[in-house]
């Protein structure tokens, strides 16, 4: 779906105002459909601030109806979104590590967040 600039740029501010690297995401899994190819999961920030829309905006994908609409299996699909919103958030990498990958400092913003499922 294609949002306009204006409305991006707008979530994009309010992901980065709630989130800094190194913070956890709670998910929450609401449906898996019949075949297992899709699923509608929910986002929160630690102190239960409301994620999904803004993801959803920041992503392109539908509005989410009962949670947001991930495709696909096979892997932790909460991972999936989570690291792919760290990426929009920090395209270039975050300016100091925020862990260790491989026993190296990580900066890459795909990493910067974590997830937790409740």
């Amino acid at each position: 779906m294609k949002y306009p600039k204006e409305q991006v740029q707008q979530n994009l501010d309010r992901l980065h105002e709630l989130l800094k690297p190194g913070d956890t995401i709670l998910c929450v899994l609401r449906h898996v459909s019949k075949s297992g190819m899709s699923r509608r999961i929910d986002f929160y920030t630690q102190n239960l601030d409301y994620l999904s829309h803004s993801f959803a905006v920041v992503r392109g994908d539908a509005e989410p109806k009962n949670g947001l609409r991930v495709d696909g299996c096979g892997m932790d699909m909460g991972f999936s979104v989570v690291y792919s919103l760290g990426y929009k958030l920090w395209p270039e990498g975050t300016d100091t590590p925020h862990g260790t990958r491989n026993g190296e400092p990580d900066s890459n913003g795909g990493y910067a967040l974590k997830h937790r499922w409740l």
